[in-house]
C-alpha cells in the first residue's frame, strides 16, 4: 500500500468556539491557523477546516447500511481496535449521545468493522471505526 497524503476536508459549522471545545478539547485535535471566520484542526494526520456557516451545518439524509440508519454526509477517520474502544469510553463519559452506538457492524464477513456516529455540537456527523486486521480496510 502506497504512503498516505494527508487529506483535507472544510465542513460548516455553526460556532467556531464549540468547534474548538469539541475537536480541540474533547477529540485533542491540535490546533492550526485560524481567522474569524474559520479554524483548522489536525485531525489525526489531516487537515479539517470548520469554517464558521450555520446554514449550512448538520447532517440531514441517511442511507441504510447494514441495518443502520447511517448519515449520508459524515467524515471520521480508521483507528486501531486498541484506539477505537477507549474513544468511545471518552465519548460516553463526555456525555457524547451515539447517532449510531459503538458495535461491531458486517458480522463474519469481509468487511466486518468496530464503527461508531455521533454529532458534533454543530450537528455534523462524525464516524470512527477500526478493523481487527487493517488490511482489509478495502477488501471485497
Amino acid at each position: 500500500m502506497p504512503a498516505l497524503h494527508p487529506f483535507h476536508l472544510a465542513f460548516p459549522v455553526t460556532s467556531l468556539a464549540h468547534a474548538r471545545r469539541f475537536y480541540g478539547e474533547l477529540l485533542g485535535c491540535p490546533e492550526g491557523r485560524s481567522s474569524d471566520e474559520w479554524v483548522d484542526f489536525d485531525f489525526y494526520g489531516h487537515q479539517i477546516v470548520a469554517h464558521l456557516s450555520p446554514g449550512e451545518a448538520g447532517h440531514r439524509a441517511t442511507s441504510s447500511v447494514d441495518g443502520d440508519a447511517v448519515p449520508v454526509r459524515h467524515f471520521g477517520v480508521v483507528l486501531s481496535m486498541a484506539e477505537w474502544g477507549p474513544l468511545a469510553d471518552k465519548l460516553r463519559a463526555a456525555g457524547v449521545r451515539f447517532v449510531i452506538e459503538p458495535h461491531i457492524r458486517f458480522k463474519g464477513e469481509v468487511g466486518e468493522q468496530a464503527t461508531m456516529f455521533f454529532l458534533d455540537p454543530c450537528g455534523n456527523a462524525l464516524e470512527f471505526k477500526a478493523f481487527a486486521d487493517p488490511a482489509r480496510l478495502f477488501a471485497k
